[in-house]
């Protein structure tokens, strides 16, 4: 059924995923569409982002930066959404807001957690390259991997929504640009749009080979957002001194186990002190309140003057969001994945 203004449709979790999510650890249920209170706010979402983030927090011991999703609770994730009625100071019905609603068609705000989005072109933006995983693009290539005119920053997911601001970022600030995707049209992206200096395939059977002519004089900034193999043929391409932020892990989200193999800590850990590499994790949620706005000013001129390129992969429809969670985890989407939830 499609949204409507009597019937407030959510997903919530119905079960831990043991591995890779399925449709069925997820259940859709309908309610009434709430009522505000003093001080708070009706929204009605327009557009859902779908995160890897999100996988942890259906495990039932959650990360620490954020709270695992309780059994039967609504399915967390950052939202665009239209006011629908408010008895906030600070709202009123029809502002456009970027908020956390989560998978569901209405919810209700206390306002502290919305940001005013004014009149955007394409409001979906506010989830991808001019929201969150454009600023952990921004903070933590910026902040932690510094990257200097004419050294080589290497980034996984390349098409994603962080990896592409990455990559198009260290161009802008005279890096020369190695992107890893899965599967050839990505890589031409990457190339011919994104403007990389090199794409390689990590499905190729030779790809760390193709990683190490492609970077013959090593790596000074790896942006670590994958893991698994493809940290495997980066770790003995690290320059001394280079640098290392760490914004998440995809290949092992899924991991119910220890990685087959020898224990690779132990190598891990002697490169790090014989590179005197740095390698930092990061959660961009510490960075919200003294940062965003500056940050949307900044990437903002990019996107207008055409510096930088922002892809959606958008999905119709909030039944098909769990289908297309689980295609995002597995590398099917290209570009920012958005479920255009209601018409605006």
């Amino acid at each position: 059924m499609p949204q409507t203004a009597a019937v407030n449709r959510r997903f919530v979790l119905a079960a831990h995923p043991q591995g890779l999510p399925t449709p069925q650890d997820v259940r859709l249920e309908t309610t009434s569409v709430p009522e505000p209170g003093e001080g708070q706010v009706l929204l009605r979402t327009l557009y859902l982002s779908l995160d890897p983030y999100m996988r942890n927090l259906m495990d039932e011991v959650g990360p620490v930066y954020a709270p695992a999703v309780p059994l039967g609770e609504v399915m967390v994730g950052g939202t665009v959404n239209r006011v629908v009625a408010s008895r906030h100071p600070g709202f009123q019905a029809g502002d456009l807001v970027l908020g956390n609603a989560g998978w569901q068609d209405y919810a209700l705000s206390d306002g502290s957690d919305l940001i005013a989005l004014g009149d955007m072109a394409e409001p979906s933006h506010a989830l991808g390259g001019l929201g969150m995983p454009g600023f952990t693009a921004h903070l933590g290539l910026l902040d932690i991997g510094q990257p200097k005119p004419g050294e080589t920053v290497v980034v996984a997911a390349a098409t994603g929504a962080v990896g592409a601001a990455v990559g198009q970022i260290a161009k802008l600030r005279g890096a020369r640009v190695v992107g890893i995707v899965g599967g050839e049209d990505k890589r031409r992206y990457a190339l011919d749009e994104l403007g990389f200096d090199v794409c390689l395939d990590r499905r190729d059977p030779q790809f760390a080979e193709q990683l190490a002519q492609a970077c013959a004089d090593g790596i000074d900034v790896y942006f670590e957002n994958v893991g698994g193999e493809v940290f495997d043929a980066v770790l003995p391409l690290l320059n001394i001194g280079a640098r290392v932020p760490v914004c998440g892990i995809i290949a092992h989200y899924n991991d119910k186990t220890a990685p087959a193999g020898p224990d690779r800590v132990p190598q891990l850990m002697s490169a790090i002190l014989q590179k005197r590499i740095r390698v930092q994790g990061f959660i961009i949620l510490d960075h919200y309140g003294e940062r965003f706005d500056a940050f949307r000013r900044e990437m903002g001129a990019w996107v207008e003057r055409g510096e930088v390129k922002l892809r959606e992969d958008r999905v119709d429809g909030l039944e098909n969001a769990p289908q297309a969670f689980i295609g995002l985890l597995q590398g099917h989407n290209f570009g920012k994945l958005v479920v255009r939830v209601g018409e605006d």
